[in-house]
């Protein structure tokens, strides 16, 4: 039954006839994709799994992610600013999250407190990089990306994001003081219409600084390059339900008086549970928005799994190697597998397996940064050991050799040299200048 529903919103959503309908009609149709396929995906349960892991991580890194960004802010003089922007997070908690806050914030304390050492830094650093390795694996998957940053690029990159937003948002937040507090600004603020402008907008910049704090996480994290305009626009439906869920989970915790009495101070830590996974949900559906503004044409199929026939795998192989070897030999490799995806309309889970086999027979390499580049000169690889690097796979084996028929060995061998015999002499520098 809820199949057959699921293919009727499709059909409707998807209908080729929606194109040439009213303005109004195919712009509300084509803003409906976006939550049906979020709906969708959420209800498969791998994203609240994912938010669920990311709670897990944050309990054991949030004491010394806090404590690094501590330190690094109290060397610029604004150590100062953690507490509030802590205090902005669990606002959603009412007065728990006043305690929770002072709480974690004792515990830094204690942190800083101790003489660590080279060992104990080494293990904070270490705890504070794992768990943005976390986030970035989750976003990564969200994004279907196969591969993480290299070792070398998570600890260049996370260090310098981690010490230098804290000084950027801390920063900010002083600058806005200082001007505040100008002879200029008191007197442009004295005129009404000026006050009233300012007061105004003023009411509207948490919430733009939360939709620019969620651009930045959905252009940075994932593992692949996001446009401005993907980023942005998760940003804004990330950061605006992150805000209207807060004020909706603050009233239900204002009024849960019959929680509180029954779990008495387990409520605080429960609330918090729930408080954290709402968030990563939220976040993770707003990477998803992202992600399908970017691709659209997965906003129907999604994480749906496309079986490839053999026939068509080993035209992918070529047609992949093809691409590759095509912008190699012009110089100006740049094909990764997400845009190599996104180019042939494949999903990059399906691709990246591909990629893999071609990897084991070094007919493919992949840089640190994620470029495909042929494993050898294109003129040595041969079509027809692409076509084997695909039709063979060590873990053979392992099967079918109790229930082998020697007739039937005699027809696959038969057609494994017919394949090879027509394609002997012709290499992968033929068929890209061909």
């Amino acid at each position: 039954m809820l199949d057959i529903i699921r293919q009727r919103i499709e059909e409707a959503l998807w209908n080729p006839r929606v194109e040439n309908a009213p303005l109004l009609l195919r712009m509300a149709t084509r803003a409906a994709r976006f939550p049906y396929a979020l709906i969708r995906d959420a209800a498969r349960g791998e994203l609240t799994l994912r938010a669920m892991s990311l709670v897990y991580t944050t309990l054991l890194a949030i004491v010394p992610l806090i404590a690094f960004s501590f330190s690094v802010l109290k060397a610029f003089d604004f150590h100062k600013q953690v507490q509030p922007i802590l205090y902005t997070f669990l606002l959603p908690l009412g007065p728990h999250g006043v305690k929770l806050t002072d709480q974690v914030i004792q515990f830094v304390d204690n942190t800083r407190g101790v003489a660590l050492g080279s060992v104990g830094l080494a293990l904070l650093i270490f705890t504070v990089v794992s768990m943005v390795q976390k986030i970035e694996e989750a976003f990564n998957f969200v994004w279907q990306v196969q591969r993480t940053r290299s070792l070398g690029r998570r600890i260049s990159e996370y260090l310098s994001v981690i010490i230098i937003a804290p000084i950027l948002m801390a920063t900010a937040l002083g600058l806005k003081g200082t001007v505040e507090n100008t002879a200029v600004a008191k007197w442009l603020l004295d005129i009404p219409a000026i006050s009233d402008t300012v007061l105004f907008f003023g009411q509207f910049m948490p919430y733009l600084l939360v939709i620019l704090a969620f651009s930045f996480i959905y252009g940075f994290v994932p593992n692949t390059p996001v446009t401005v305009r993907a980023s942005f626009f998760g940003g804004v439906v990330g950061g605006l339900t992150w805000s209207l869920v807060g004020a909706l989970f603050a009233t239900f915790v204002g009024a849960s008086t019959k929680y509180q009495a029954i779990y008495s101070s387990f409520a605080i830590p429960l609330f918090a549970l729930i408080w954290l996974y709402i968030s990563w949900l939220v976040v993770l559906l707003g990477a998803r928005v992202s992600y399908y503004y970017q691709h659209p044409e997965y906003l129907r199929r999604g994480r749906k799994r496309i079986e490839l026939a053999n026939r068509l795998r080993e035209r992918v192989a070529l047609t992949l190697m093809f691409f590759v070897g095509g912008e190699f030999r012009r110089e100006k490799p740049h094909w990764t597998t997400n845009s190599l995806a996104s180019h042939l309309g494949l999903p990059a889970d399906d691709l990246a397996k591909i990629i893999a086999q071609l990897e084991k027979r070094n007919l493919l390499v992949t840089t640190e940064l994620g470029v495909l580049m042929p494993g050898r000169d294109t003129e040595t690889i041969g079509l027809s050991q692409i076509l084997d690097a695909i039709r063979h796979d060590a873990s053979e084996g392992y099967v079918l050799k109790s229930s082998s028929v020697e007739r039937v060995d005699d027809i696959v061998a038969d057609i494994e040299n017919t394949v090879t015999t027509h394609l002997s002499g012709r290499n992968l520098r033929d068929l890209i200048e061909n």
